[in-house]
């Protein structure tokens, strides 16, 4: 039996101007579902721990297995989609994280979770597999169009996934949100095995080969090495802000417990909605003066928090406002930056996207982490205060990295 869309390549003869609707929230949508695993055990963390009885140490372990079998995903499966049929590999590495999902919801110890943990964070990587496929379907004066849609999906999901996490622990348990997980990734797999256009790659190398081009690839673009700089800044910021707001807003005057965290996180993903409008701008040329907006965006909203985090000279629901003001502001120049990022590296070499896509992630994923340990660091030495001036020297860097280019006119 055929598959539906076998006769789409993705090669650049038969990209369409946009991709269908129905396409569009097919992607987006698989990769918000999927990459909810990736930052729900930082929110179920307590409540493993305290059911499985885990050290300190096991609890570190649990909060971040995840994030780094995804890394490790990055840099030694998504290169795989430079040599596979990228639909039948996305597929098998759904099947995977569902099997992973499952074993985690089932785990008896600790050691069992990491592992599940582990597993189930490198075959998530298959995110990054799918934002090229929809990237290739397009021509590319609308690709920027397409990564932003797309992008829309990724950042909800990530900004959603603690809240729902947690709403389902709080009422369920933490095994459910990995059933629930398992079973949403099974009907998304069906949906992709039927919609999912056929991939294949031009590249001849063998995996050993593709592995090791890896360095030559960041050696050799400085479009890369610039982006990948650039949105490990932006995700820096990211990390430092939502890893701390949690705890500024447990404080008085605003004093919100679990629930309250999680409307405030609902209302940050908003910021989300407009990254469409950035992959349209890289589109239409105006990808420099974007990207210089985006980190204005994120300067400003670190200065915005910073009044509503240490002022007490309004009420506390507009100081909430405000504080809700720069999460959006925040969320919308560090998805602008990604989706800006994306749009030029997927214009690059066509033959090598998947291993330019895994090396761009896998850059900003680092400045992610480092934006979580900085926050841990300056929430004990300075507090909200200190958390809003790093982001906020953070995006003055970005800007100094955008002046630069501009002044050197390189690429």
């Amino acid at each position: 039996m055929s598959h539906p869309i076998q006769a789409a390549h993705c090669a650049p003869d038969s990209a369409e101007s946009s991709l269908p609707a129905s396409l569009t929230i097919l992607f987006g949508s698989a990769v918000g579902v999927i990459v909810t695993n990736l930052f729900a055990s930082q929110t179920l963390v307590g409540i493993i721990g305290s059911e499985l009885h885990l050290t300190p140490s096991m609890n570190g372990f649990i909060s971040t297995a995840t994030l780094i079998g995804y890394s490790a995903g990055l840099f030694l499966l998504v290169p795989l989609a430079d040599m596979l049929e990228n639909r039948r590999l996305v597929l098998r590495m759904l099947a995977i994280a569902v099997a992973a999902a499952v074993c985690t919801a089932l785990a008896p110890g600790a050691v069992s979770l990491i592992i599940a943990l582990l597993v189930l964070g490198a075959a998530c990587s298959a995110i990054q597999i799918l934002v090229p496929v929809a990237a290739a379907m397009v021509s590319p004066d609308h690709r920027g169009k397409a990564i932003g849609d797309v992008m829309s999906g990724l950042m909800i999901g990530i900004l959603l996934s603690r809240p729902i996490a947690s709403a389902l622990a709080d009422v369920l348990g933490w095994r459910t949100f990995y059933w629930s997980s398992a079973l949403a990734m099974f009907i998304l797999g069906s949906v992709l095995a039927y919609r999912l256009p056929t991939r294949k790659p031009q590249s001849q190398q063998t995996y050993p080969q593709l592995i090791g081009s890896l360095w030559s690839l960041l050696r050799e673009e400085p479009v890369l090495r610039r982006r990948a700089l650039s949105a490990s800044l932006a995700m820096a910021v990211f990390s430092l802000f939502w890893t701390a707001i949690a705890l500024r807003l447990a404080l008085p005057p605003f004093a919100l417990g679990q629930a309250g965290i999680a409307l405030f996180a609902l209302a940050g993903a908003g910021g989300a909605v407009v990254t469409p409008i950035f992959g349209r701008m890289g589109d239409r040329g105006w990808t420099v003066m974007a990207t210089l907006a985006c980190h204005i965006l994120i300067v400003l909203a670190f200065g915005l928090a910073a009044i509503a985090g240490c002022s007490d000279m309004a009420s506390p629901l507009t100081l909430l406002t405000l504080l809700g003001l720069s999460a959006v502001l925040l969320d919308v120049g560090v998805t602008g930056d990604q989706t800006l990022g994306r749009r030029e590296i997927n214009l690059l070499r066509p033959e090598a996207g998947s291993r330019l896509n895994g090396l761009f992630v896998g850059q900003f994923f680092i400045g992610g982490a480092m934006g979580s340990a900085l926050a841990g660091i300056a929430w004990i030495s300075g507090g909200w205060g200190l958390i809003c001036a790093i982001g906020a020297v953070l995006g003055i860097c970005a800007l100094i990295l955008d002046i630069s280019h501009v002044r050197t006119g390189r690429p």
